[in-house]
């Protein structure tokens, strides 16, 4: 299973759609912050989920402010992160991602990209698709085993 992650899109959708085309994922991830670009990819492959969650310029979207679910037998919580205050530090939404028994954390709000594995859970913020490149995870789920991508930076995800 191929999911591609994004976040901070803030209505730049070029670098979003290549990567589609790029990496055909098998599910879309957006973690807000033009969650309205939820809708638009919807609309662009409409034979791919797209999941979102809404950021702290969504705050009239219609998207959920945090999500949980499984994929690939991996447990998923995914929130923009402004509600964990991210910006000041990861212990709050790393300590509730693990209360919760997720696998894989996803944020975004910070626009700068993040992989660490604490306690065996993988913390992603894949950074911001705002910009003309973009930056954005892939992961891809298989036998098990997560393997990350962080492109568009120089992050080492081994």
């Amino acid at each position: 299973m191929r999911i591609l992650v994004f976040s901070d899109s803030h209505g730049h959708k070029r670098a979003m759609e290549d990567a589609v085309l790029e990496y055909k994922p098998d599910i879309i991830l957006h973690l807000g912050d033009y969650s309205s670009d939820c809708a638009h990819l919807r609309d662009l492959f409409p034979e791919l989920e797209v999941r979102g969650v809404r950021g702290n310029c969504d705050m009239c979207g219609n998207e959920p402010l945090m999500d949980e679910f499984m994929l690939g037998g991996k447990r998923f919580f995914m929130t923009h992160g402004h509600f964990y205050k991210v910006k000041l530090g990861l212990d709050a939404i790393i300590n509730n991602a693990l209360a919760r028994g997720a696998d894989v954390l996803l944020f975004g709000h910070t626009h700068v990209p993040v992989f660490k594995n604490v306690s065996g859970m993988l913390a992603i913020n894949p950074g911001a698709a705002a910009h003309f490149s973009g930056t954005y995870a892939v992961l891809d789920i298989a036998e098990g085993d997560i393997h990350v991508q962080m492109i568009g930076t120089t992050i080492d995800t081994k």
